[in-house]
């Protein structure tokens, strides 16, 4: 019998692959490893620097845990670009969905500018719909805050309710360099298990960074007031290392038994050749009447 868990563990799977397509099955399969585990201080808190916030989630159980400043809004950066898509995917016609997957891998600022114009209403009804209560849009998307307690709530409820959303396929086929140049590999996108990832950065790529990430069993965002680099150690120093694999086991050797001499067998002479058989007559014709 199939469990909850592993039933839901299936539905997103399955669904963020056939949203892909068959051609990138392979390539993103997702991985076994476990949800990262935080490390949390005496109040439960994940433990992090003040200049970073974090979130995790984890989607079995629905544990959360976070810094202690998760609900701060901050800059959104192009995680804004998630709660936008969101709108489009749902009241866009074909090519601006198209526009919103591209937008979505490549973090593409003019495709996010000309979407928010056309569709202005799209922060803030996302935001309304999944109850981010830390999301604010004051007129132009790229003024927008956000928090990383709302960015894992997002991503939790895509999960749950739309295992196959556009939204998470195309942060599963993410590109690894955005529109711009900025290189898309920091911050929680290097935890074990993640299988997409969205990332924010601010013009100068060192004021701010942000990524928002999710696997099979968890969702995960962090934010911080600084580079990726700073971002990604952050990051890993809020969770606890994976457990290794454990080592194989070694081939076991079977001691030789004293006082008996080594077994050698005799070469044995090779088969003679078998005659040919010689060929067999004809037979002859039946008669019939």
């Amino acid at each position: 019998m199939t469990s909850p868990r592993n039933a839901r563990r299936s539905a997103l799977t399955f669904g963020i692959l056939g949203a892909l397509g068959a051609s990138t099955v392979v390539a993103l399969a997702p991985t076994a490893a476990a949800a990262p585990v935080p490390r949390q201080d005496g109040s439960g808190h994940v433990v992090a620097p003040a200049r970073t916030q974090v979130t995790v989630a984890h989607s079995a159980t629905g544990f959360r845990a976070g810094t202690a400043n998760q609900h701060e809004s901050r800059p959104a950066l192009s995680i804004v670009k998630l709660y936008i898509a969101d709108y489009v995917f749902a009241h866009g016609s074909a090519a601006d969905k198209a526009d919103a997957t591209r937008m979505l891998q490549v973090s593409d600022d003019n495709i996010a500018s000309r979407l928010y114009a056309k569709y202005p209403q799209s922060i803030s009804t996302t935001a309304n719909a999944y109850g981010l209560n830390d999301t604010h849009d004051p007129g132009f998307w790229g003024n927008s805050t956000t928090s990383t307690a709302d960015s894992v709530t997002y991503l939790e409820a895509k999960k749950r309710q739309d295992p196959g959303s556009p939204v998470l396929a195309a942060l599963a086929s993410a590109s690894p360099v955005a529109a711009d140049g900025m290189r898309q590999d920091y911050g929680t996108a290097v935890l074990p298990g993640v299988i997409g990832t969205k990332w924010g950065w601010s013009d100068d790529r060192t004021s701010f960074t942000a990524s928002a990430s999710y696997g099979v069993d968890f969702s995960v965002a962090a934010q911080t007031n600084g580079p990726a680099a700073q971002l990604t150690g952050d990051v890993v120093d809020a969770f606890r290392p994976s457990a290794p694999s454990p080592a194989p086991a070694p081939t076991p050797s079977i001691p030789g038994i004293p006082g008996l001499p080594d077994l050698q067998l005799p070469d044995l002479p090779a088969l003679p050749a078998l005659p040919e058989m010689p060929p067999m007559p004809a037979l002859p014709a039946l008669p019939f009447p």
